[in-house]
């Protein structure tokens, strides 16, 4: 089930939406905290309008009013892994802004776990919340970026481990997920090229984000060339410069400080 978070309503908030309308408009799926979260906030720093994603209705609620700006955030709660969560955001962006521009497909789920203890209820969770959302809510967009006469970016989350394993961080399930998204991603830029929408994939290397969960994530640090982790605000530029780098389609963009490149 989706459902689309009531804005505060005000006058001027209302002549403040009209005007937005001229703005770009982004969605980001998976954008209730940390990289998604950040990545509306740059978006919204340029002036673009942006429809947020995520499954828990209160917190996404939380994120809309931490971004402070409701004349031009739109939320809407519900799983991407359902196609009606998709035709939800892309509805909502087109009734609240007039039009969609850019999709960033953020959410998706992450743990490691030894392959010959993944359950059948937990790889189908990967592929379904990783693989399978980013697929459908893809549809949606690109759907409506056709309707409105061609035209769009489309920026998804990968990650460096797709090409450079850890032997001390078994995480195959999510993993073969995400690397279904980095092909997904090659396939749709060269399909959708005709169209004028752009296809790109940024991997993040080891980010400090909540996903971590209180965990030592500098301990990690000294995996890569720049010797430290990153930070979601760098994830963030990476998506921020694809989404807008007209010449550039297909391109997988390391975030990682080195860490698929070498070792210190």
């Amino acid at each position: 089930m989706t459902t689309p978070v009531p804005a505060t309503s005000s006058t001027a908030a209302t002549a403040a939406a009209r005007t937005a309308k001229a703005a770009p408009t982004v969605v980001v799926t998976g954008s209730s905290s940390g990289i998604g979260l950040d990545i509306a906030r740059g978006f919204l720093e340029q002036g673009a309008n942006v429809v947020l994603n995520g499954r828990d209705p209160e917190r996404l609620a939380k994120a809309a009013a931490l971004l402070g700006q409701p004349d031009r955030v739109a939320p809407v709660a519900g799983g991407i892994g359902s196609a009606a969560t998709g035709e939800a955001l892309v509805r909502t962006a087109v009734e609240r802004f007039g039009r969609v521009d850019v999709l960033v497909n953020n959410a998706g789920t992450f743990a490691a776990k030894p392959f010959t203890d993944v359950t059948e209820e937990e790889l189908d969770g990967f592929l379904n919340g990783n693989l399978r959302g980013t697929y459908l809510t893809t549809q949606a967009v690109v759907r409506r970026l056709r309707a409105q006469g061609g035209g769009g970016s489309i920026v998804n989350i990968g990650t460096v481990l797709v090409e450079h394993a850890i032997g001390g961080f078994p995480a195959s399930a999510p993993v073969v997920s995400k690397g279904g998204v980095h092909a997904l991603t090659v396939s749709l830029a060269a399909e959708l090229a005709a169209d004028g929408i752009r296809v790109n994939l940024v991997a993040p290397g080891i980010v400090r984000t909540p996903l971590h969960s209180g965990a030592d994530v500098d301990a990690y640090g000294g995996l890569a060339l720049l010797d430290r982790v990153g930070e979601v605000s760098e994830v963030t530029d990476a998506v921020l410069y694809l989404a807008g780098a007209a010449f550039t389609t297909g391109h997988v963009l390391r975030a990682d400080g080195g860490y698929v490149t070498g070792r210190p």
